[in-house]
Formats: structure tokens, C-alpha cells, sequence
């Protein structure tokens, strides 16, 4: 998929892996919404990347993609914004055996919401002009890691839950895609 001219939307895109795919998006000329829960690592984010490119091809949206009002208002602020979506990478996780639920609602429930919202956002019923959704794992999702069972559950979740839906999306979306 060439993305040139695109849209995208990367959670927990601050830093790390998501910092790299926005960036990597925004050098083969993607406009990019950066959303994460850091503030500080956010607004260090754009201003960096601004640097680098045009301050028009990204919006940073402070976020936290566990509540689900929120993540709905980045998904409307991000088309408002450019004017459209076609890009979604659900990239935001984190790894806290002691807090398990909000790291359930981080790493699996609001790839689950993010995944629906994109699909309604870039469906053509609904305006849009298709597009593709990229819902990140790791090996965890794989096989089983000592210690970690609750992260570990949250990672094959994602690989289930996107492995069980994407023959679904793409009889819907056989024609919307690029």
C-alpha cells in the first residue's frame, strides 16, 4: 500500500516502536496522528518531528486509549483534523503484572474499540475510502512467558481477536480497500 497523501492514526506513538512507525509513515509521506497517554512525551514527539517535516502533517492527541470517550474523540479529532483516515496501527500497550486491568484495557480492549472505530471511520458506507488496520502484538501472543500471565493472556488476545476478525473485515471491506 503506497501512502503517500494518507492518513494514519498510531497509539502510543511518543516513543518506542509507535514513535518509529510515525515516523517511518511520515518519510514515505503519510500524515500522521500521534496519540499517546504521555503529555510530556507527546508534545516532545511533534516538536521533533516537526523538525523533520511539515508541522501540518502531524497532530498530537493526548490520550489515554483505555477510556473509551476519549479514544473516540482522538478517532473524530484525527478526521477533523485531516479530513479523513486510512491508516490505523493500535500500537499502545504496556506491561504491568500489577495493575492487570488497566493493562487489559490498554493492550486488549482498546485494540478491540480502536479496530471497530477504524472500520467505521474508513468504511465508504460511512464516507471514507477503506483502508487497513495494523493490531500489534508480540511474541507473547505466541507462546507463554514465565511471570507475566496477564500480559501474556492480553497478547494472544490480540493475535485472536484479530486473526477471528479479519475474515469478517474482509468480506466487508472486500471492496473498500485499496
Amino acid at each position: 500500500m503506497h501512502v503517500n497523501g494518507k492518513v494514519a492514526l498510531v497509539t502510543g506513538a511518543a516513543q518506542g516502536i509507535g514513535r518509529a512507525i510515525a515516523e517511518a509513515l511520515l518519510h514515505k509521506g503519510a500524515k500522521v496522528a500521534l496519540v499517546d497517554w504521555s503529555y510530556e512525551a507527546g508534545i516532545e514527539c511533534k516538536a521533533a518531528l516537526d523538525e523533520q517535516f511539515e508541522p501540518q502533517k502531524t497532530l498530537f492527541i493526548h490520550c489515554d486509549v483505555s477510556d473509551q470517550e476519549k479514544l473516540r474523540d482522538a478517532f473524530r479529532k484525527v478526521v477533523d483534523y485531516f479530513g479523513k483516515l486510512d491508516i490505523l496501527v493500535n500500537n499502545a500497550g504496556v506491561n504491568n503484572e500489577k495493575n492487570w486491568e488497566k493493562m487489559l484495557q490498554i493492550n486488549l480492549v482498546s485494540v478491540i474499540s480502536g479496530t471497530y472505530l477504524g472500520l467505521d471511520y474508513m468504511s465508504k458506507q460511512n464516507g471514507g475510502e477503506g483502508g487497513i488496520i495494523v493490531n500489534m502484538s508480540s511474541l507473547a501472543g505466541l507462546m507463554p512467558v514465565a511471570q507475566q500471565p496477564v500480559y501474556c493472556a492480553s497478547k494472544h488476545g490480540i493475535v485472536g481477536f484479530t486473526r477471528s476478525a479479519a475474515p469478517i473485515n474482509n468480506r466487508r471491506w472486500i471492496n473498500n480497500t485499496h
